[in-house]
Formats: C-alpha cells, structure tokens, sequence
C-alpha cells in the first residue's frame, strides 16, 4: 500500500479548531503554543473561542490552518512513533496546505512557516482592495469549458480595459474555481450556465486568490522566502503549480511564489500520486474536504481524515 499526507488549505477553519487535539495530546498543545510564540499573538485562542469573523481572516486562518495539521503531525510523531518517510511515499497541499506539507516533511520550520504564511496572508489581502475581486465555484464544468467561460467572462467587460478572470483551482472532476475582477466573475457565472453548468456560486472570500490580481503578494513572498534555509523534504512533494514530484529545496521555493498567482491544480496532483502507485490518502488537519474531493477524482482511492483525536487514534491503528 503506497500512502500519501495531504493537507487541507483555506475554507476548512471552524471555531474551535484544534482544541480537542490540544486537550488530548501533549504534542498537540506545544504545536500551538509554539505558533502562537512565533506569531507574538493568541492565535490559539483566537481558533478555540472565535469570533469567526476574525478567525476567517486569511492572515489568521492560514497560520491557523497549519498549526492543526502540525499538531496532529506532532501527535502522530510522538505519541505514535511515525515516522514520515516511513509511512508515506508523498506530501501535498492544497494552497496554503503545502506550506503544511513543507513543514511536515520537514523542508520548513514550525514558526517559520507560521511567520510566512502570516504574511503571505496579508500580503494577499493586500493585493487587491476588498469588494473589488470575487471566486467563484462553477460546478458540473470541466477545467475545459471552465477555461472558456473565464475567457469570454475577461473579454466582455465594458470599455476597453479587459478585466481579470482565469481558473483558480482544478479542485476536481467538475470543480473548478475562478478568480479575478468582481464584475468579470460574475459575468463567469452568467455565463457557466450557457455551458452547461449544474450550479455556480460566488465564494465568501475577501480575495481573488491564485489569479494575476494577486502580483503584488506574490512580489512580497519572494522576498520572504529569499530568507528562509529550505531542507530537502523527507519525502517527495507534489506542488500545486506543476502536480510533479520534486526534492529539490530551490524549486520548491521558486514554485512558492508562483503558487500565489498560478492555478492550483489539485485533481493534477492527486491523479499524479495515484500514478505513481498511491491508493490511500490521509487528509492532516482540519475538515475533510480533500477527502471529498479524492472521491470525486477517482473512486478507487482510499480516504481518511486525521483532524481529531478519535482520527489521530484510528490512523495510529493502521499504521
């Protein structure tokens, strides 16, 4: 049995996250306060008590997002004796997930990657002012006819100037996001339907991530991870912007930046893991989205979420 350890990315933050894991585990506990150091902020309580309005917030919700998936790494590294390179054959992350990815394997520090992810949050709220960007999930398309719909979306604003709408995420067969201008967004939406769409919605986001509105943040991450020392990971990982297995620190750290602005392509990723032998995926961290989305790309793949303590025990059991 091959294994692959994907890691959840944004939408998957509830209130009170993680505090079940931290009041089961030891392990679990020190990961989060040792974000919260990093942070100089009770990130922790912010995840446990709320307000949701603050914990969405992206420079909040992708540090937190992370802190759980390395908690419960943390848990199964110490009180199960795993040991990655032992008990899986790749990592990938969705978005800010590979962040996760990166620092299970071991390529980035704990607090260094919460400190990036702080500001590669920031950093893309910052890039485009709040109302005037929008996603949108178009459901029932395929990243063929997705493509086409934000083409004619760009290409029929008013006036001269062509507004930004591409492909965001291939999350999977029949769901793919788009991301851009507000108004050329929801022309894509309009006009999804022309294509056969089953259903399109407008996301409750605060940017149009993974689109090239997002320059400026790509721009300052750069520079961040300019600074950062990337160990080869223990394991092969498989970025989003080109869904191929790398080692190798330097191209992990070009493919970071780019991921900013490029589509994520997760049906891609996963797809290229199968490939190469993987049957069983274990979702790290909060929700289970990817498990949905490993269904939907193909039925023969295994699915199990490790987000709780009663995830974390039955993993341990199989390992």
């Amino acid at each position: 049995m091959a294994r692959a350890f994907v890691f959840p990315g944004q939408g998957s933050q509830a209130v009170g996250m993680g505090r079940e894991l931290a009041e089961a585990f030891a392990p679990a506990r020190h990961v989060l306060e040792e974000v919260d150091e990093a942070l100089k902020q009770k990130l922790s309580r912010l995840m446990f008590e709320g307000p949701e309005d603050q914990l969405t917030l992206t420079e909040n919700a992708q540090p937190a997002l992370m802190a759980v998936s390395l908690a419960v790494m943390r848990t199964l590294e110490r009180e199960g004796g795993v040991k990655l390179a032992d008990t899986a054959d790749f990592v990938a992350g969705h978005s800010l997930g590979e962040y996760s990815a990166l620092a299970a394997a071991g390529t980035l520090e704990l607090a260094e990657a919460a400190r990036l992810l702080r500001r590669r949050g920031a950093a893309m709220q910052e890039a485009v002012p709040v109302g005037e960007g929008a996603m949108a999930a178009l459901l029932g398309l395929d990243l063929e006819d997705a493509q086409a719909v934000a083409e004619a979306a760009a290409d029929s604003g008013s006036g001269s100037a062509r507004e930004v709408c591409t492909t965001a995420n291939d999350n999977a067969p029949g769901q793919v996001v788009v991301s851009g201008h507000r108004a050329a967004v929801e022309r894509a939406v309009a006009l999804a339907a022309e294509r056969g769409a089953r259903r399109s919605i407008l996301l409750p986001v605060s940017a149009p991530f993974h689109c090239p509105l997002m320059a400026p943040a790509a721009d300052v991450m750069a520079e961040a991870l300019a600074e950062v020392i990337l160990q080869p990971p223990q394991v092969p990982v498989v970025p989003n912007v080109t869904a191929e297995p790398t080692s190798a620190p330097e191209t992990l750290r070009r493919l970071l930046v780019e991921q900013v602005t490029a589509v994520v392509r997760w049906r891609e990723s996963v797809l290229a893991m199968k490939e190469r032998g993987v049957d069983t995926l274990v979702e790290v961290g909060a929700g289970k989205v990817l498990c949905g989305l490993a269904r939907r790309i193909d039925r023969d793949l295994s699915a199990q979420p490790a987000g709780t303590p009663g995830d974390v025990e039955a993993l341990l059991k199989t390992l």
